[in-house]
Order: structure tokens, then sequence, then C-alpha cells
């Protein structure tokens, strides 16, 4: 790659597919900012990830994910902590981390403002979090890491063969929730030993997951700090009538929900494998830490 060029990530998959045809516009829209653009080849996540290293390696004026939170993931990898522009143009059907940053939503208008801050104002410096396990291994998130329920959930579903599409999400939850039980967590905040027996937790750097569930509805990502939500045990009936809450943020109001701030988090649980911005993370225990200001977002 050509250095200076934008290098775009794009997900013609994200949201099943219905921005597929904007992409030439999104195209369009990040030249004007006097560079040229190179959509990044990649048929896989893994060589989606190399390819996005290579190109802030070979000295790209800016990275673009044009996908959903996935593909953001993927993206951060490359940019985290590193002297490059970090794009967003949300293409997927959640767009959590695009929605916590500021990002405009109509993937045009976020296209413009990427070309507006490269040509102009220049980046927004904006904290990321930084999961560590036993491999220590680094993966960034952008959005909320989730180790409890959910997190069981996602990794059913994604040993689930059948059904396709959303139907295999809600068979997963449905199988789970038959079977949902407490975990004894080891979770210190700070230095300080907060374990517990429960059924949620989050780790949050911004507010929502899932496609706007405000999980951590205070989480700011540019305050240093991370968002922790925790649930004591819950049974089916009280996550039934507590999970419309989540799209308001109203559930931190309940008197089995705690919620901490914090710079560093040190998790476990046996047999939980997190997930964060819908992605496959690995097995707790995990080490997560807050590091201001490790992106520079173009907005």
């Amino acid at each position: 790659m050509t250095s200076g060029d934008i290098a775009v990530l794009a997900n013609p998959r994200a949201g099943r597919g219905r921005h597929r045809g904007l992409l030439s516009g999104v195209v369009q829209r990040l030249e004007s900012a006097g560079h040229p653009v190179r959509l990044l080849a990649a048929t896989g996540a893994e060589e989606a990830e190399k390819a996005c290293h290579r190109a802030v390696a070979e000295g790209c004026a800016a990275l673009v994910a044009a996908g959903g939170d996935g593909t953001v993931h993927l993206a951060l990898q490359a940019a985290a902590e590193r002297p490059v522009g970090f794009g967003v143009v949300p293409m997927g059907t959640g767009n959590d981390f695009a929605a916590g940053v500021g990002v405009s939503l109509d993937p045009l208008a976020a296209a413009s403002g990427i070309a507006a801050a490269l040509a102009g104002a220049g980046p927004v410096p904006i904290d990321l979090a930084r999961a560590v396990g036993t491999d220590e291994e680094a993966r960034w998130f952008g959005a909320v890491l989730a180790a409890g329920f959910d997190a069981i959930v996602n990794e059913r579903a994604n040993r689930m063969r059948w059904p396709r599409g959303p139907r295999r999400y809600d068979l997963a939850i449905f199988l789970e929730m038959v079977r949902v039980r407490p975990r004894l967590y080891a979770l210190e905040i700070d230095g300080v030993d907060l374990g517990f027996e429960g059924t949620l937790v989050a780790v949050g750097n911004c507010p929502s997951y899932g496609g706007g569930l405000r999980i951590v509805p205070a989480a700011d990502p540019a305050d240093g700090l991370l968002d922790v939500l925790t649930a004591l045990p819950l049974s089916r009936s009280a996550m039934t009538r507590l999970k419309p809450r989540l799209r308001r943020g109203t559930h931190v109001t309940d008197r089995r929900v705690r919620t901490f701030r914090a710079k560093q988090v040190r998790l476990h649980s046996d047999g939980i494998v997190a997930y964060a911005d819908g992605e496959r993370i690995g097995p707790l225990p995990l080490e997560i830490t807050c590091v201001p200001g490790a992106l520079r977002l173009l907005r």
C-alpha cells in the first residue's frame, strides 16, 4: 500500500448486507480528504486483521472500519496505541462502538466526518480497553466485554450449526435459560477484592452492546475509566423482567445490580469464555485495563 492512503476494511456482509450499495459513496466521501482510498482485501477475520496491521505499518494516513462492531474490533487491534487516525463507517446491525464514541450512524455522513477530520481538525483521543489472558496475548476492545449469562449464550450459539441467522441466537438463549444458575466470580477492581456469586458481569468502555442494550449506561469512552456491572443471582423470571430495561439503562436501579468504575479489573470464573465487541476473546481469567487516549478517532 502506498504511504498516505486511507485504508478501508469493509465487510459487505455486515448488517445483513443492507448497506452494501453505499460502499462506493463512502469511498467517494473519503476521497474528498485528498488521499487515495484503498480497500483492504481479506477473506476471513484473521486475514483482515493482518491486512490492517500491514496497512498501519506501511504508513497509511488513516485506517477505516466500514462494517459492524466485529469489523471495528478487528481494525482496533492494528490502530490501538499507534499514530494513525481511525475512522468508523457504521454499516452493521448494532454499531455500539460508533454510537458510544459519537460517530454518525448514517454511513455517508460518517465518511464525510472522517474526511473532514483528516483535512482539518484532526483526531480525537478515545480510550480503549486491553484484555490480557493467561496466554499473555493482549486483545483490545472498544465497547463492552461480557462475561456472564450473555457470554455463555454467545458461546453456545457459536457452537451450533442450526438454525442459521438470528434464530440460532434465540434458541441459544432458550436453552441456556432452562439451566441458568449463578456462578462464583473472583473480581478485583483496582486492587480491591469484590468477589461475588451472580449471573451477569460486564466491563464497558462504551455504554451499550448487543445493538443498543445500555448495559453500562454511564460509561464514557474519554474519562480514563472502565464501567463495571455485576448482577447478583437472578431467576429466569427476574432476567426476563430485567431485559426490557436494558435498552433504557434503567436496570442499574435494581437492588440486585451493582456498578463500579475502575482503571483495572481482574476477573475469573470457571468455565466462562468472555466476548467483547461481540467477538470471542477467550476464557477467563482476564486482566482488563483502561488505556486512556489509546485511539486517535476521526469523526
